[in-house]
């Protein structure tokens, strides 16, 4: 049910800042959206004006709306992410998984702070860090952070009666005391002061300032041995141990003592991958991934911006860089919220050159590695294909799900050097052992795509009613790139050789599909496996189609030049292009290199290199 006509209108919206909510029938909400202002950004959804491939599915299913006003923009971000977390719109980006992140926690109240991991964040008192996607990773890190510094665990029941007690030792230890890794709080083996020092320690461990871990240990083993303190000085030797190996694992990117996260987002249809490196004191301390949904259909803008406030939005720590691969959409609004958190100013950037723009790539890369890994541990592209098979099945009317489907475009420059391609996808994938290419035999004069369409298609099951093996086999579903025109192109086609498949056209501009016979095109929804699968489809064949038109034209292009030298005939010709294949390969050539060639001695070759080099414009000759 579409918007009534008279909300349409948006006559009690505000041109102010605020939080805008579209609503379904049944009054799920559809989409939470901030803006500067509300009236303006609202009025894009309604008037057609928004470009992002979904909003006009949002504006089929928008029945009604809602909106909050805010102070100013920063205020908005907040909301929205507030309002994104309580309603999980499916037109917003989200998380595949919507638990809170994990975090380590410092219960700084109590008189013996304890370390513990938590996925909550709400108890005063308590300092946390983090967030952490990985709870092995954190949970381990809890470990190490005791190895240096033993101090006790939340979940230990003697730590519990001793904060029961008031702070005052039970007299009975724990096990880890036992074994060396409890600091002995239960039978009062360590005073509040020292213990206190401790977990300062633990919370710079935590914060990633290991150089001043490193400096402070040092400085007491020190103090201990110079007061003869040996079993002291001893304990402080191995946490000091403890402390470098794990700088030894953790890999030094700069001597500087940089200190930012760098966002790594690789995309794939309705999903995304994100890696975060946390970078501390010029160190990777870590890397945190996760996968979002949010994949082609979403502005990059708008996904980058949606993963830096979910990421941040319960962070108690934000650096004073973030780098991202692209700004988010609101820009300055996302530095402003980010620099409210951290209470100081935080930089978005996107790096153009030099060691960060390294690191963003190191961070891109485990994103893709992040993203492969979800796929195959979800077995997600399986999922979507066979989705995509038995969606195209049922929205196209067809009689079995399309195993095998072909697709043809035509690539041509005013009618010269036309071609035409043919790819194949088998069980939804690519089948390029299948690909065909078509040199078009039309005269220029009488060529337009649709002609050429029919052409190609013609020539395609007229070699296999004649029992050409290679094109033996009939698509369950043929595509063909354009409207009605080049529909129209391929049912005259295939009447003529007298051969029946299923047939439609896949438009470019709003992905409409064209059926025999249907009055209205079919538009599957955004995102859905079945839109996906066809315009991957379509893209490739557009792909080969503009690659062995670049590759015709290269070689038309080094025929006519050598035409023009003189004892270069039909047969040396055909054999230098056979060699080189290129224009620019035979000018790269060398003299002997060109020798090389069967019936083109060196006389001949330096001929051939001369008279190309001399053809070439001034501006493209080398220096």
């Amino acid at each position: 049910m579409p918007l009534p006509e008279d909300k349409r209108k948006l006559a009690d919206v505000p041109d102010a800042p605020g939080v805008y909510l579209w609503k379904a029938a049944d009054g799920a909400v559809l989409y939470v959206g901030k803006a500067k202002s509300l009236k303006k950004r609202m009025r894009q959804y309604v008037s057609g004006h928004d470009e992002r491939e979904r909003v006009p599915l949002l504006m089929e299913q928008a029945a009604d709306y809602s909106f909050v006003v805010t102070e100013n923009e920063v205020e908005s971000l907040i909301l929205e992410n507030s309002l994104i977390k309580q309603f999980d719109p499916p037109f917003n980006v989200r998380y595949r998984d919507d638990k809170s992140f994990p975090f380590i926690a410092l219960t700084m109240d109590d008189p013996f702070p304890a370390i513990k991991y938590t996925r909550e964040r709400h108890r005063e008192g308590t300092r946390y860090f983090g967030p952490y996607t990985d709870a092995r990773a954190a949970r381990e890190t809890i470990e190490v952070a005791r190895r240096i510094y033993p101090i006790c665990r939340a979940t230990c029941t003697q730590w519990k009666r001793v904060i029961a007690h008031g702070g005052d030792p039970v007299g009975t230890a724990c096990f880890d005391y036992h074994v060396g890794k409890g600091p002995g709080v239960c039978v009062g083996a360590i005073s509040r002061e020292e213990y206190a020092q401790r977990v300062r320690a633990v919370a710079a461990f935590l914060e990633g300032k290991r150089a001043d871990v490193v400096r402070e240990l040092e400085e007491a083993m020190r103090e201990a041995a110079a007061n003869l303190e040996y079993e002291r000085a001893a304990r402080l030797r191995n946490s000091l141990e403890a402390v470098h190996r794990v700088l030894e694992r953790q890999k030094v990117v700069s001597e500087r003592p940089l200190h930012l996260d760098v966002f790594g987002i690789e995309r794939a249809e309705t999903i995304s991958g994100v890696h975060v490196l946390l970078v501390r004191e010029g160190r990777v301390l870590a890397g945190n991934e996760f996968v979002v949904e949010g994949g082609l259909d979403v502005p990059f803008g708008e996904l980058v911006e949606g993963v830096l406030e979910r990421y941040y939005a319960d962070a108690p720590h934000v650096p004073r860089e973030v780098l991202v691969p692209q700004a988010p959409a609101s820009g300055e609004t996302v530095s402003e919220w980010l620099s409210s958190v951290r209470g100081s100013r935080v930089r978005v950037i996107v790096p153009q050159r030099g060691l960060k723009r390294d690191l963003l790539g190191l961070a891109s890369e485990n994103a893709r590695f992040a993203l492969a890994r979800y796929k195959h541990r979800t077995r997600y592209d399986e999922e979507r294909t066979n989705r995509a098979l038995l969606e195209l099945e049922s929205a196209l009317a067809l009689p079995a799900p399309p195993l095998r489907i072909e697709c043809y475009d035509i690539s041509t420059l005013h009618g010269a050097d036309s071609v035409g391609s043919m790819v194949v996808f088998s069980g939804g994938r690519p089948d390029k052992a299948a690909y065909r290419r078509f040199r078009v035999r039309l005269a220029t004069g009488e060529a337009n795509d649709v002609a050429m369409m029919r052409e190609v298609l013609l020539r395609r099951f007229r070699r296999a009613r004649s029992g050409d093996e290679r094109f033996a086999t009939l698509p369950d579903l043929l595509i063909v790139d354009g409207g009605r025109p080049q529909l129209s192109a391929a049912l005259s086609a295939l009447d003529e050789a007298g051969v029946a498949v299923p047939v439609v056209a896949l438009a470019k501009r709003e992905e409409e599909v064209f059926v025999p016979g249907w009055d209205e095109p079919v538009r599957l929804p955004d995102a859905s496996p079945g839109l996906m699968l066809l315009k991957r489809v379509r893209d490739e064949a557009h792909r080969f189609a503009i690659e062995h038109h670049r590759a015709v034209r290269s070689t038309r292009a080094v025929a006519s030049q050598l035409d023009a030298i003189p004892g270069v005939g039909p047969s040396r010709k055909k054999a230098l292009l056979a060699r080189f294949g290129s224009l620019k390969r035979l000018k790269a050539a060398s003299v002997e290199e060109i020798a090389q060639v069967p019936g083109i001695g060196k006389a001949t070759a330096a001929r051939v290199l001369e008279a190309l080099r001399a053809a070439e414009e001034p501006s493209q000759r080398r220096p």
